[in-house]
């Protein structure tokens, strides 16, 4: 159940941090979002903000979406013929459109519509009576969906495309932008948890509870100067010389540190502890503690990580391998077993998948923000939009390339985790 939790909160957060991204700057652009939704599938709670945003929560906890208005991004659309009933205001305009089997004005007016043009003209024609009529439809009504979902129209003037290429181009940047904020304030989080940020660069050391070092009389803060002779003058000094000690070993290594305890020096013969093949003194890096240096830390681990992820991403593309990727199946696993470790493994995890999402999105493959914003770039070159055939043409080539890749690695994760 842990399990279960920590994936829907993980993946739950990464995905509704990304898409208010994109969900704010489209705001600030002059782009209507239509919707904005936490989780997936059927709605189960619905509010039409001021600003003309429907606020919705959706039964699966599995992230969420945005809905902004435009070619390519979100269309109404109504088959002739369909049943319709209208809301009118006094003076004869539509401010209701329902296309849901829902009854939610006793005064609405019945239609089967003929025609519609809710971006320009903004007007509806259609049957009432077996009579022709056509209504003007105001600027902010609303259209019910079939789900009962009710969203704003979308005139040309709150569309995507009427945004400046600028304004666009930071809409679909503010997605990834969001995730390394959250990779960043995630390992801040993980920090202040944790009690402070480890110093490798020290040879003090924090000692693990019930850990060999413990046993031996080790507290955390000790320093140890020497292992079996040899000088150490920092952690990474003191874990090559652990493992050098510890290689080959058929039973637990005996280490003679020299330590400083408040002062004084003294000589301890500690009996490393056994733990899968390997063999642990039971000590970990001090921590610094400051406030700023949990600040700096999130900061730093924030670009470590994402240096990581680039090389990672480099290494897949020029050697291509599936059981390098890995999809919701993997991100669950995984989940599980940070759940188990705590909340401080939870934090760490979630941080490592916001960032490479963030990523992952910036690849300039089509579909992806990466692929937008390369398109956004050329037509700030050019001076003028690619031809709508061009840019959907290429927006189905991407879709059906992450399809297929997610379909695959989907699969994969599958046959390594179950079979």
């Amino acid at each position: 159940m842990k399990g279960i939790l920590a994936f829907i909160f993980i993946f739950g957060v990464i995905v509704v941090v990304h898409e208010f991204g994109h969900f704010y700057f489209a705001k600030k652009s002059g782009i209507l979002v239509r919707e904005f939704a936490i989780g997936m599938g059927p709605k189960i709670f619905a509010h039409i903000g001021k600003d003309g945003t429907a606020y919705t929560i959706r039964l699966l906890p599995l992230g969420g979406y945005v809905r902004m208005a435009g070619w390519g991004e979100d269309k109404t659309e109504i088959k002739t013929g369909t049943p319709v009933s209208l809301t009118v205001n006094e003076a004869g305009t539509v401010t209701r459109i329902n296309c849901s089997d829902k009854s939610l004005d006793d005064g609405a007016l019945p239609m089967n519509v003929t025609a519609y043009d809710f971006e320009e003209r903004l007007e509806i024609t259609g049957l009432v009576l077996d009579e022709s009529k056509t209504f003007s439809v105001d600027h902010d009504a609303t259209i019910v969906e079939e789900d009962g979902t009710e969203l704003r129209i979308a005139p040309l003037d709150v569309q995507y495309q009427n945004a400046s290429v600028w304004g666009r181009l930071m809409t679909n940047f503010a997605g990834p932008m969001n995730n390394f904020i959250l990779g960043f304030v995630a390992f801040v989080l993980f920090f202040f948890l944790q009690g402070g940020v480890a110093d490798a660069g020290s040879n003090h050391v924090t000692v693990t509870d019930g850990g060999a070092a413990q046993q031996a009389g080790l507290v955390t803060g000790d320093q140890i100067l020497a292992i079996n002779g040899e000088k150490v003058s920092d952690y990474e000094e003191i874990a090559t010389t652990i493992a050098k000690a510890s290689q080959g070993a058929t039973k637990a290594p005996i280490l003679s540190l020299e330590v400083n305890h408040k002062g004084q020096t003294r000589v301890l013969d500690v009996t490393t502890k056994e733990q899968d093949g390997s063999y642990y003194l039971g000590v970990s890096p001090i921590l610094k503690t400051g406030f700023t240096y949990k600040i700096v830390g999130g900061l730093k681990e924030t670009l470590s990580t994402s240096m990581l992820i680039v090389q990672a991403l480099k290494n897949i593309v020029s050697q291509f391998d599936l059981n390098k990727l890995g999809g919701p199946v993997a991100i669950y696993q995984i989940s599980s077993q940070a759940a188990d470790n705590g909340w401080g493994s939870v934090l760490r995890l979630l941080a490592m998948l916001s960032i490479n999402l963030g990523i992952f999105n910036l690849i300039p493959i089509p579909a992806l923000d990466g692929g937008k914003i390369v398109i956004n770039i050329i037509e700030a070159i050019r001076r003028k939009p690619l031809k709508q055939e061009i840019e959907s043409y290429i927006t189905l080539a991407g879709v059906a390339v992450m399809v297929i890749l997610m379909i695959a690695v989907t699969w994969n994760d599958i046959l390594r985790v179950f079979f």
